[in-house]
């Protein structure tokens, strides 16, 4: 017999979600005490944004299996969605401790400290995402934006012009970068860098800005 949870998983791929939802309601109502049957649920019920729901299922999963890694990753979420980093943070580790060695757990357990400002616990996860998944344009950039907060601007440089490498039309890339050489005080490719972001992004507001300041202080020499 084909598990009505793999079935389901597959139909939620295709974004048949009501004939997900029926495989899913089959497989809980046949095997209750089977965490997964509620865990992917809860995935569905994200994907919906049935938050407040999706968090009971990941629970319930819980609650039934505390190993149930999925579940710790999908709670996380929901709870990153409700600004509860901390909580977030707490739901992530215990995925990870749990086996979910993945490079998403790890890029959301960085992205929630990056979100609440502790910056030197983003940035090993924020990395170990990256060492995981070097194609994920989001971890490498908030990768590169941490380094930049915390003044590490050499390897931030090199860091946006590795989300470049992926995305060579990033202008937020653009505008970090220019900003990154005013702090160096390389005013030419500051101004070059701003430039591309606004060829890119002609309302990109931060950029003008950066623009403008930095002219404003050559035409002070």
């Amino acid at each position: 017999m084909t598990d009505k949870n793999q079935l389901a998983v597959k139909e939620m791929q295709e974004g048949n979600l009501e004939a997900a939802a029926k495989l899913l309601n089959e497989a809980i109502e046949e095997n209750p005490d089977n965490p997964v049957g509620y865990t992917n649920f809860g995935n569905l019920l994200s994907a919906v944004k049935e938050e407040d729901k999706a968090l009971r299922f990941f629970e319930r999963a819980i609650e039934l299996d505390a190993d149930t890694a999925a579940a710790h990753y999908g709670k996380g979420n929901i709870l990153f969605n409700k600004d509860q980093f901390d909580l977030a943070i707490e739901a992530y580790q215990t995925a990870l401790a749990k086996g979910l060695q993945e490079a998403d757990v790890y890029y959301m357990l960085g992205f929630s400290y990056y979100q609440k400002g502790d910056l030197s616990h983003a940035l090993p996860s924020l990395q170990r995402a990256i060492e995981l998944n070097p194609n994920d344009i989001d971890a490498q950039f908030h990768f590169a934006l941490t380094l930049a907060q915390l003044e590490l601007v050499d390897q931030a440089i090199e860091a946006f012009y590795d989300v470049l490498q992926l995305d060579s039309e990033h202008a937020d890339s653009y505008f970090n970068l220019g900003v990154a050489y005013a702090f160096k005080e390389d005013a030419d490719k500051a101004i070059q860098m701003f430039d591309r972001a606004i060829e890119i992004q002609p309302d990109h507001v931060l950029s003008h800005n950066g623009k403008k300041q930095v002219e404003a202080q050559l035409n002070k020499k």
